[in-house]
């Protein structure tokens, strides 16, 4: 039980950090002591540690298989993590307040809705790309919570944040809906779009691509388990 007792504690560790912050304004009263910037990189950085420690222990919970794991199902993640990994990168920032990760400096213009037109969630959807490409060759009982979880939550939340924007701008966010999208690669296909945007695009594209380069390489030391089929 000491396996199930280690990974239910840092789920339930994980799950709490993303909803304690909100109780009682805690979160805002710690935005206003040390500002947003260094309140986000700091509870990003713990985010992601409680992330590595929940997956680490999902794999040393005892073993309960429900699918068996098959060579050609570690190609699902590695066929879909560099897309996840360069909306991560496209919508750290993005101009869309109303979103995870998004910017609140500048308010949303219609008219130059940015990567926003492609994804107004981007971060939610790389989310339910990773949790979901990784259910695939992890079939284990304690990965199948995991994963399905993370996958079910970061997609319940877009339409969760969407009514928020319906309530904050109210006749306006029909304009806001129109000028942005869910997922879609039209934009790309906009030479007025991409006039603006491109070298942004390439550029944070890069970055997330590099980023995944590395977490693929360090996967087997920092996880434990090579990502790579065998």
């Amino acid at each position: 039980m000491t396996g199930w007792t280690e990974y239910c504690l840092a789920l339930a560790v994980f799950v709490a950090s993303h909803f304690l912050p909100r109780v009682c304004g805690l979160r805002d009263r710690l935005i206003g002591k040390v500002g947003r910037r260094v309140y986000f990189a700091t509870y990003g950085l713990i985010s992601v540690g409680l992330l590595v420690w929940v997956v680490v222990a999902a794999g040393r919970a005892p073993y309960v298989e429900l699918w068996p794991q098959m060579p050609w199902t570690r190609w699902v993640p590695n066929i879909a993590l560099p897309v996840a990994a360069v909306l991560i990168s496209c919508g750290i920032g993005l101009h869309n307040p109303f979103t995870l990760g998004g910017s609140r400096k500048s308010p949303f213009d219609p008219d130059r809705p940015g990567f926003a037109a492609v994804s107004r969630h981007p971060l939610f959807l790389a989310l339910a790309i990773w949790a979901g490409a990784h259910l695939v060759p992890n079939g284990d009982l304690a990965h199948v919570i995991l994963f399905g979880s993370f996958t079910i939550m970061a997609l319940a939340a877009i339409p969760a944040f969407d009514r928020q924007a319906r309530m904050a701008l109210g006749p306006r966010a029909a304009t806001f809906l129109d000028a942005t999208s869910i997922l879609s690669l039209k934009p790309l296909g906009d030479r007025t779009w991409l006039r603006s945007n491109a070298s942004v695009l390439a550029s944070r594209a890069a970055i997330g691509l590099l980023t995944w380069a590395a977490a693929l390489h360090l996967h087997a030391s920092v996880i434990g388990v090579s990502p790579f089929p065998v």
